[in-house]
């Protein structure tokens, strides 16, 4: 059993988390029929939930672990930006929340039937322009008031600055986590740690065909960028730690996988937090790593409390 940070060490821990943050939204019905228009399922909604997505969501898991979470980022002058705000709040996130008139605030929509998602819509644009350009002040001022800095990254386009905002928080000497998307990851040079999932690593180095070429091709990539360590998240096989002391792995916990949804944000935010409260990566990877089987567990984007991970 991994050793737990105290709830009064956590509650003093802060999470800076900036990135791409999403309004998600389900609407649950029966299905009981095809459309006699196309050989499709007829849903009849009969109930509407909205959710924090995206980076609301990895602060919503910061915040339901037990620690304190800023989340940083743009949204629209919208509908949905108004209900961003109101989840936030309610949920008590703090938020330094930039608008932009160009931007649509990120929606999902998930349409469930019987217990199941049919289809996801989508509504979001891409800007001509960086909208987080407008909060690097914000960044630069809330930084010293927390104990690490997360970025999630759902290449919407809102982190371009995120090298500048790496090296002034490691500058600080704040640990610094990134969530990636894309393939390349010079932009995430000296990060204390990232979290891709094996598509998303294959996506820098290429595949494998053994664990001492994954370990090889890691060390290159880490060495390349100057990165502290990768936590890969590797589904039903777990998740391994390369960092300068070698490879350390923690296999699945996941008794019943009934939803991935969101079950990297959960993961990476375990993390900041526990790297937020002195722990290392080593003993903060058993941690996320039992958040994960947790939350693939429940429906949709979800979190785990302090009580699941250390009852």
């Amino acid at each position: 059993m991994t050793t737990a940070p105290t709830r009064e060490r956590l509650a003093a821990a802060r999470v800076l988390v900036v990135g791409d943050a999403m309004l998600d939204r389900y609407w649950f019905g029966a299905v009981d029929r095809i459309s006699p228009e196309a050989p499709v399922p007829v849903v009849r909604i009969d109930r509407e939930e909205e959710r924090l997505g995206g980076a609301a969501n990895v602060a919503l898991n910061v915040k339901t672990l037990g620690a304190a979470a800023t989340l940083l980022t743009v949204v629209g002058i919208d509908e949905p930006a108004r209900l961003l705000r109101d989840l936030l709040e309610r949920q008590g996130v703090d938020a330094l929340l930039g608008t932009d008139p160009q931007l649509y605030t990120i929606v999902k929509l998930r349409v469930i039937g019987r217990a199941q998602q049919l289809i996801r819509v989508d509504f979001e644009n891409q800007p001509d322009h960086e909208v987080l350009a407008s909060m690097v002040a914000d960044f630069e001022r809330a930084l010293p008031e927390h104990d690490a800095v997360l970025f999630s990254d759902y290449g919407k386009g809102g982190l371009t600055h995120i090298p500048r905002m790496i090296e002034t928080a490691r500058a600080l000497g704040k640990p610094v986590l990134v969530d990636p998307k894309g393939g390349d990851w010079s932009r995430y040079a000296h990060a204390t740690v990232i979290t891709p999932n094996r598509a998303e690593l294959a996506q820098v180095i290429g595949g494998w065909s053994s664990p001492r070429q994954l370990e090889e091709r890691v060390a290159a990539l880490r060495a390349e960028h100057a990165i502290d360590a990768i936590v890969l998240t590797r589904s039903e096989e777990g998740m391994s730690l390369f960092d300068a002391a070698g490879h350390m792995h923690a296999p699945a916990l996941a008794r019943e996988v009934f939803d991935v949804t969101g079950a990297g944000d959960t993961v990476i935010a375990t993390l900041a937090a526990m790297l937020a409260c002195g722990l290392d990566l080593g003993a903060a990877m058993p941690i996320a790593n039992r958040a994960a089987s947790i939350v693939v567990g429940k429906f949709g984007t979800a979190t785990a409390t302090y009580d699941e991970l250390f009852a």
